[in-house]
């Protein structure tokens, strides 16, 4: 890392210079989270000398703001335009979301770096612009099981109501009328239930529908047979499913693959008087062929909770359809849902201010707690790892090829080492660059900037009880300004392993070597004689610059020695030039972790 930057260990560090990070395990400490949530292992607390700001821009539950404002300053601004959200988004290092904020690439581009968590109250996350986000290294959370029992009974409350004309005959008696022959409903009992996504929603409704007598048939690509087996729901493919259904219940998200999934096609090829219900989200029905099929009696009757547009227009034919039962995106909307949703939320956008990972997290890989504390001092390492051995890499040369390879006594497949390959990204990157790696952005800026980087595992006899026994960087193609780092076969090497709990590097190119990676290193060759230790030491003791460790690896006696020598701080330019200038010293390099 150049001088005058901040060392940042944490994969969710800020840029702000008032901020710093450390690792550390869980804490007894952090305030206790509810039993309904699951969350991932602290392995990085937040330091600062102001609380962060979280922007809340839609109407968030009393409980979650409570847990927000006990750890950051909370701005609740409703009803924002794009081009304010854009303008105030650059003094918030988070925001919470509901459906109607849409958070575009503008957003990201506006926040200046600082937005550091998105997170969306709720389960949809079709409102966020995610491959935006993670180029900008900033998480995105969603609070997915909080509001699922709410979601799942409002869609049996639409399939009862549509099967009975609950809302027709309230609205006809309501003006005055009493037409019981004109509402004459259907039964559910014994009738065909075709649910269209087996998540937690869809699975819940399955439930329920078998509860109500229904028998129940599942779509979902992604669902495990076993699963639906076990509480008597059949999965079939999609044609199977809409074709069998008297009644078909929607519960999947809004992709490019499923946009308008329901179309003329679809609707063609379904039982004639099926029935629909709606509680996903509006963009998975092309609502002008909706339209058609009620209008041709393809489709009896449909209930639906969300719209392509929200609110829909006054006018909207499908909306006024006499067969259409409708409501205004209830699926979520129950005082106990909100409460959930408003706490979830706000767990996991602390969480990850704080350093955590989220179970809920939507755009960065999962890492257990178990991993998270195995691997906690690894961590560090690897990044470290990546710093050193691109500060070796000559002026000019341009890093495109970095092999890292980790040595275990376990299995390949024991080994989950997602969180090292971001940390060794984020080493050999922000060095060179002006750009901020994190664990969500750290693939896409490596690609983005042309560097391929391959993993090898390696399996060492001896006790597994450690995850890794050390790990090794290298960056091919390009030249050293350090030539005793390249190793035998042309490429930069450096390697690492953990003593004691501290990360050491313990091989520079062919050398051996035995240093804490802890504040700075000269690396020097030299000739293998008496005296150079001290002549060394001697120098950097006269001009204050203490010596934390100091080792020295050499090929054989009287020949060629690299020294390495740990300090606490960056000895001025004329210092490092008496050390130059040792007849017995071939060359040497000062690296900055």
């Amino acid at each position: 890392m150049s001088a005058g930057c901040c060392t940042r260990n944490s994969v969710f560090a800020p840029t702000k210079p008032t901020l710093s990070w450390k690792f550390t395990l869980p804490s007894k400490t952090l305030p206790p989270l509810r039993k309904t949530t699951k969350r991932f292992a602290v392995f990085a607390t937040f330091i600062s000398t102001s609380k962060p700001t979280v922007l809340v821009a839609e109407k968030l539950g009393e409980a979650g703001l409570d847990l927000l404002k006990k750890f950051a300053n909370v701005d609740c601004s409703y009803y924002l335009s794009p081009e304010e959200l854009c303008s105030k988004i650059s003094l918030c290092d988070a925001l919470i979301v509901r459906s109607g904020t849409q958070v575009s690439r503008e957003v990201f581009e506006s926040s200046g770096g600082r937005l550091k968590v998105v997170g969306r109250a709720g389960v949809g996350i079709d409102n966020v612009d995610l491959p935006a986000a993670t180029e900008h290294g900033c998480l995105v959370v969603n609070a997915p099981t909080a509001n699922t029992i709410a979601a799942a009974e409002h869609g049996i409350a639409l399939l009862t109501a549509m099967a009975r004309n609950i809302a027709q005959a309230d609205a006809s008696i309501k003006s005055g009328k009493w037409q019981r022959s004109k509402y004459v409903g259907v039964s559910l009992v014994g009738k065909t239930i075709a649910v269209m996504g087996f998540g937690k929603v869809g699975s819940e409704v399955a439930r329920r529908a078998k509860g109500l007598g229904m028998n129940v048939i599942a779509h979902d690509p992604y669902a495990p047979a076993d699963r639906a087996r076990a509480i008597g729901v059949e999965l079939m493919s999609f044609d199977e499913a809409i074709s069998t259904a008297d009644f078909i219940s929607l519960h999947m998200p809004l992709t490019p693959a499923t946009s308008k999934i329901f179309n003329d096609e679809a609707f063609s090829r379904m039982k004639k008087g099926a029935r629909i219900v709606n509680v996903a989200r509006g963009g998975v029905i092309d609502e002008e062929a909706l339209l058609r099929a009620l209008d041709s009696g393809i489709v009896a009757q449909a209930a639906l909770d969300v719209f392509t547009e929200e609110p829909p227009a006054k006018d909207n034919k499908l909306v006024l359809h006499e067969n259409v039962t409708v409501t205004p995106h209830l699926g979520a909307s129950t005082a106990e849902a909100q409460e959930g949703v408003a706490i979830e939320i706000a767990e996991a956008v602390v969480g990850a201010l704080k350093g955590e990972l989220a179970s809920t997290a939507v755009n960065a890989p999962m890492v257990s707690a178990e991993v998270l504390s195995e691997l906690a001092t690894f961590v560090t390492l690897a990044e470290k790892l990546g710093r050193l051995a691109v500060q070796l890499v000559a002026g000019g040369s341009g890093v495109k090829s970095v092999k890292v390879t980790y040595a275990s006594a376990r299995g390949p497949d024991d080994i989950d080492t997602r969180l090292l390959r971001a940390m060794i990204i984020k080493g050999v990157i922000e060095p060179i660059s002006s750009v901020f790696v994190n664990l969500v952005n750290a693939d896409f800026i490596a690609k983005q900037r042309g560097v391929n980087l391959t993993e090898e595992r390696i399996t060492l006899d001896g006790s597994p009880e450690n995850p890794l026994e050390y790990i090794q960087v290298q960056i091919a193609n390009v030249e050293s300004k350090f030539a005793s780092a390249i190793s035998d076969f042309g490429e930069i090497r450096v390697e690492g392993r953990v003593k004691d709990g501290k990360p050491h590097l313990t091989k520079v190119g062919s050398f051996g070597v035995d240093v804490s990676l802890e504040g700075s290193i000269i690396l020097c060759r030299q000739v293998d004689q008496p005296g150079i230790i001290g002549k060394v030491g001697s120098i950097l003791g006269d001009e204050n610059v203490n010596v934390n460790f100091m080792s020295v690896g050499r090929i054989a006696t009287q020949r060629q020695a690299v020294m390495t020598i740990g300090v606490d701080e960056e000895p001025r330019k004329e210092v490092l030039k008496k050390i130059g200038d040792i007849a017995a010293v071939e060359e040497f390099v000062f690296l900055k972790l």
